[in-house]
């Protein structure tokens, strides 16, 4: 060890001595023990001592007490631990304590407590005995109550652990593919914590296998029937000091080699297994380009419509609004973070509690339906992939959750990977996709569950460009036969005017526009949207004089005023921007002096972000050649000139 603290690895911290010398002191103080078991064994008798009658029956009725409490405390624990890491109920704080209890609590205390709570004289022995004929006290039975009561809390926060550490967005998203919660459970929480689930398992295991005290105070120590491994070395101490030392010899071998299984694995969940997991990552540049055929013709035609489903919602909550739209409408929500966009899609959900809406599709009213009943999908930002299934199986969880048949499910599945050029990565897992492709898998996935009302929280965003516009083509081919409404949460406003037939600007969880892309282009109610669609956008007040106040500073002179005290935003378009190094003469109105701070590409041209004492910051685009002959750079001193005429005023 001390060799180890003199040559320690390059990076890594080197402890000061007065750490170092306690930290050995605790191994040594741990270690001398074990030691002292190695060095008073008697090797050449082991065999004799392990094989003895006494001990083989006590070692039977160990792994039989210790099996059967492993199981009472999965049956029972399992389920304690999904209700502390999954829901809020007052008392939860009291919940974990208990469940901490036997860890701290002596053992003998907890027989007694066993006693006087199961036992012929505590508070339901007597119930047991007379209704169903059950004694448990002093009978095998008693062993596994008491060895389950004391090893159960390790799988409890194990699991519990683990539980906290998946993010409830894929449990979520598997409700809106059709799972109930039974089937989200089993299929998709139980798998992705399975490392947590074993390692408690293993840890309960050989915590019940070498229960003592606990034991021999509820069941007593008889022969054949309550007397456990544990026990037996209790006896031989007595008789036989070289037996007992073989046994517990036995003992630690069985304790170390848990300990050395699991590798720490028990302190950590879903989380540390992902980390843990190789990724075999295929590069977008690898995947098939806009142009090449991803699926034979009769794969990617959309399927008709047989039934459709308009929508109409009220949101209350942080949402405050309504939301009417028909059969094959598309809807893109836009807003600054904070808006309420995400809150938006999960009211829809029913999966928020921060807002609720009254949801009608078609001719049902399912706002009174569990999540998995409403039928409606949805893709979060995230995608939620179920890292444990492959992309295929990932895509046909919706279906097989509404009981189609396996082959059918599969079928249907394997053609929406293929309209979304993903087919041929069908059997690969999510840890070896690309972010991309994942993307689109998750995609295919909320489409091929056949959806009422579609909910898409920024889909595309992972992809790249090119990628980008391939799939924009093909969802919006798709969207086209929908019979239901679509939803999609996008920052992109191409996205915005190519997919959607309304875009709803939100803001702080209210309606702030609702028109259709080329109205809220050419009139966009909020600075946030003006500037997303790469527009400058200064509110103001009108004044007497057919100017507009402007909010920050200055006054912005406006082809057509407005009534005085109307409130506005304007409008002005980069291009619309005059650059000049001398201020210019002639007919611009608006004149400003200013500085450059920032000069950036946009496709061919260049977007220059100019700050003034006289008027909000303003975006410039010019071409480069301009650029050159005006001498730009950052800290550059110019002047900036707008024409009335270029001022659009949108009233608020």
């Amino acid at each position: 060890m001390s060799s180890l603290l003199r040559k320690h690895a390059p990076g890594r911290t080197r402890p000061p001595l007065a750490l170092a010398v306690p930290a050995l002191l605790a191994v040594a103080f741990l270690l001398l023990p074990l030691l002292g078991i190695l060095a008073r064994t008697e090797w050449g008798d082991l065999g004799t001592h392990l094989t003895s009658p006494g001990v083989t029956e006590a070692l039977k009725l160990s792994l039989y007490v210790s099996l059967w409490a492993l199981g009472f405390s999965i049956v029972l624990g399992v389920p304690l631990a999904w209700v502390l890491a999954r829901v809020e109920f007052p008392g939860k704080a009291l919940v974990r304590s208990l469940v901490l209890l036997p860890m701290v609590l002596p053992p003998t205390v907890g027989g007694v407590a066993l006693l006087l709570g199961f036992g012929r004289r505590g508070l339901i022995g007597p119930w047991l005995e007379n209704t169903f004929g059950i004694v448990l006290p002093f009978h095998t039975s008693g062993a596994i109550l008491a060895a389950t009561f004391v090893a159960m809390p390790f799988l409890v926060i194990s699991l519990e652990g683990a539980l906290s550490g998946l993010k409830p967005g894929y449990e979520e998203t598997a409700a809106s593919l059709g799972a109930s919660p039974v089937r989200v459970f089993l299929t998709v929480t139980l798998p992705m914590v399975a490392p947590g689930l074993a390692a408690g398992a293993a840890l309960t295991w050989a915590r019940a296998l070498g229960e003592f005290g606990a034991t021999i105070t509820f069941a007593g120590n008889l022969p054949g029937s309550t007397q456990t491994l544990p026990l037996q070395v209790y006896l031989l101490l007595q008789d036989s000091p070289e037996a007992a030392t073989s046994v517990s010899l036995l003992l630690l071998a069985i304790a170390m080699a848990v300990l050395v299984a699991l590798r720490g694995r028990w302190t950590g969940g879903a989380a540390d297994r992902g980390r843990r997991a190789k990724r075999r990552v295929v590069p977008e540049e690898s995947e098939p380009g806009p142009d090449a055929p991803v699926a034979p013709p009769a794969a990617v035609k959309s399927p008709e419509p047989h039934e459709r489903w308009a929508l109409h919602a009220d949101v209350t909550g942080f949402n405050r609004l309504t939301l009417d739209a028909e059969p094959g409408t598309t809807i893109a929500v836009v807003g600054e973070n904070g808006a309420g966009k995400t809150t938006l899609l999960r009211a829809l959900l029913g999966l928020t509690p921060r807002a609720r809406a009254e949801l009608r599709l078609g001719d049902s009213d399912v706002t009174a339906l569990a999540p998995h009943r409403r039928g409606v999908a949805w893709v979060p930002q995230e995608g939620a992939l179920f890292p444990h299934l492959s992309a295929l199986t990932n895509t046909a969880y919706g279906l097989r959750a509404q009981g189609v048949a396996r082959a059918e499910a599969r079928r249907a599945a394997q053609e929406w990977l293929d309209r979304l050029g993903v087919g041929h990565l069908a059997h690969r897992k999510p840890a070896q996709l690309s972010g991309g492709q994942a993307q689109r898998v998750a995609l295919a996935r909320a489409l091929a569950a056949r959806p009422r009302l579609l909910l898409l929280d920024e889909p595309l965003a992972a992809l790249d460009q090119t990628t980008r516009a391939h799939v924009r083509h093909t969802l919006r081919r798709h969207l086209d036969s929908f019979g239901g409404v679509c939803l999609i949460v996008t920052h992109d406003p191409v996205e915005a005017v190519s997919l959607a037939d309304r875009v709803l600007v939100l803001d702080e969880g209210r309606t702030l526009q609702d028109a259709p892309p080329a109205e809220v282009a050419r009139h966009p109610r909020s600075p946030w949207v003006a500037r997303m669609l790469g527009r400058n956008a200064w509110p103001g007040t009108a004044s007497s004089d057919g100017t507009l106040a402007l909010a920050g500073a200055g006054q912005l002179v406006v082809a057509d005023p407005l009534d005085e005290g109307t409130r506005a935003l304007a409008i002005i378009a980069p291009e619309a921007v005059s650059l000049h190094r001398d201020k210019p003469e002639g007919s611009p109105r608006n004149v400003w002096p200013g500085t450059v701070r920032e000069i950036t590409a946009a496709g061919s041209r260049l977007r220059v972000l100019i700050t003034s004492d006289q008027a909000p910051d303003l975006v410039a685009e010019i071409t480069p050649q301009a650029s050159v002959d005006l001498g730009l750079a950052d800290g550059a001193e110019v002047w900036t000139s707008v024409k009335a005429t270029e001022v659009s005023l949108v009233a608020l």
